[in-house]
């Protein structure tokens, strides 16, 4: 596709070109793909103080313009889906079949969202005559928008993490600033093209293509009622001390674990972790990161693993077809996946496969014998490496899994029902998912983490629960 030479911002709904600019890069290449206009700190302020103006004309909103709005978002992506598809490709490095499926997913949020639109501001009728004291009254609740909201958004899903936030707040009535990340930033400016199609009050919306640095107020300013955040552990928990009063939901980091229990379907197994661990070069929180395996079935699981990823997972350019192993976002994050790869071996670890780096690629490698400190064990890779470990007890599996100071989703692989729900009791992670890697979403589940992992849950229905409250009336009949 041909990128436009310079894109714009939006404050209030308007195109703005600004001065300075954000470089977008081929991540394959490293050539100069386009230019986003960047936004100040002053635009930043202008689109705070557009949102809190433009709160009352969004409140406003009948369900049904709501929808509409949102319906033809779904339309849109839909007509543009390969121009989507490869900007994707270009400016995150994703694979293109890859990047193909994101846009789908796109799609599906924003159709979600319409859906749960309907609801965004029921409530229920409530019994008030449980006591003497509530005889003659009645009780009734509904949901209201809590305000400005604040969006801001990682590098890795640059399409389908902001539907994630903006379809909810347009489903919920709330004006929002949508934030991209700056390595990233053009997926967000196509969504704002298409916005800007529709009836939304122009007030009510702004797309930010600033600096990290530029972004405090977003964060800060008491005019934001809610902030919506997906990143890294250690900035989320920051930006939570640094917001105040107002809501947070944060979606960060992962070290995603999988049990295989000797009752598995060992091929099945494989082919659903090489994809959990290897998919988008391990550049999510959910990616397969720590696989432990019973003894029973270890070396046959680990041995068909690493046949199938040398066999079915190549590097190569993101718009080849055949590619599954794509760049990653920058050179210094293979370098430090490189570096953390090097610190096991130096420390007992075995690599099976992979291991080697080229600039921005980075071969998916499997590596066993890691010791439980390393840091390929206790913090987030978010790279294409996969560390195996054997178990023989399924209570010391579980408590393995439980050993790390993240807690988003993760995977159990059994026929048995009763160990399912033993590690849906015990497992310290958002979600458990049996048979199937902790990779696995679909976009209305609730989804988030516990621990350092975040606060809150996402998918259209739950956020759009963080961003409205409760509102009771009572009614007395004399």
């Amino acid at each position: 596709m041909a990128l436009q030479a310079r894109y714009p911002f939006y404050v209030g709904g308007e195109r703005r070109e600004g001065g300075d600019e954000l470089v977008v890069t081929d991540k394959s290449t490293g050539e100069v793909a386009t230019r986003v206009a960047r936004a100040d700190g002053t635009a930043v302020e202008e689109a705070i103080a557009s949102g809190a103006a433009g709160a009352e004309a969004m409140r406003a909103m009948p369900t049904h313009a709501r929808q509409a709005v949102l319906r033809h978002c779904v339309a849109r992506v839909e007509q543009r889906r390969d121009e989507l598809a490869e900007a994707l490709c270009i400016e995150a490095g994703k694979p293109i079949r890859d990047a193909r499926g994101e846009v789908a997913r796109l799609a599906d949020t924003f159709r979600i969202a319409e859906r749960e639109a309907e609801h965004a501001s029921g409530g229920e009728v409530l019994a008030m005559d449980l006591t003497e004291r509530g005889e003659r009254h009645v009780g009734m609740t509904r949901r209201v928008p809590v305000g400005v909201c604040s969006l801001i958004t990682p590098f890795n899903f640059p399409l389908n993490l902001v539907a994630h936030k903006v379809a909810p707040a347009i489903a919920a009535g709330c004006p929002f600033i949508l934030k991209p990340a700056p390595r990233t930033p053009l997926g967000a400016i196509l969504i704002g093209e298409i916005l800007a199609e529709t009836d939304l009050p122009p007030a009510a919306w702004s797309v930010v293509t600033c600096n990290n640095e530029d972004a405090s107020a977003l964060v800060e300013d008491d005019r934001i009622a809610l902030l919506s955040f997906t990143g890294s552990d250690r900035v989320g928990w920051q930006l939570k001390r640094e917001a105040g009063r107002k809501r947070v939901l944060l979606e960060l980091g992962g070290n995603a674990a999988v049990i295989v229990e000797p009752d598995a379907d060992v091929a099945d197994g494989v082919e659903r972790i090489a994809l959990g661990g290897f998919y988008q070069s391990g550049q999510s929180c959910i990616s397969v990161q720590r696989v432990y395996v019973h003894e029973a079935v270890y070396d046959a699981f680990r041995d068909r693993l690493v046949a199938h990823v040398r066999d079915a997972w190549p590097m190569g350019a993101p718009m080849d077809e055949a590619t599954r192993i794509g760049p990653m976002i920058d050179e210094a994050a293979a370098e430090r996946v490189e570096q953390w790869i090097g610190e096991a071996q130096a420390a007992g670890g075995r690599v099976l496969c992979g291991g080697g780096r080229d600039g921005v690629m980075h071969e998916a490698t499997i590596i066993e014998n890691v010791p439980a400190d390393a840091r390929l064990m206790t913090e987030e890779a978010f790279g294409p490496v996969v560390v195996l470990a054997r178990y023989s007890d399924f209570d010391d599996a579980l408590r393995r899994v439980n050993a790390s100071r993240f807690g988003l989703q993760a995977g159990v692989f059994t026929r048995d029902l009763a160990k399912a729900h033993r590690a849906w009791d015990r497992l310290d992670v958002g979600a458990v998912l049996i048979n199937e890697i902790p990779s696995w979403r679909v976009d209305h589940m609730p989804y988030g983490g516990v621990k350092d992992s975040g606060l809150g849950r996402e998918g259209p229905r739950y956020a759009i629960e963080h961003m409205t409250e409760l509102r009771l009336m009572v009614v007395r009949q004399p």
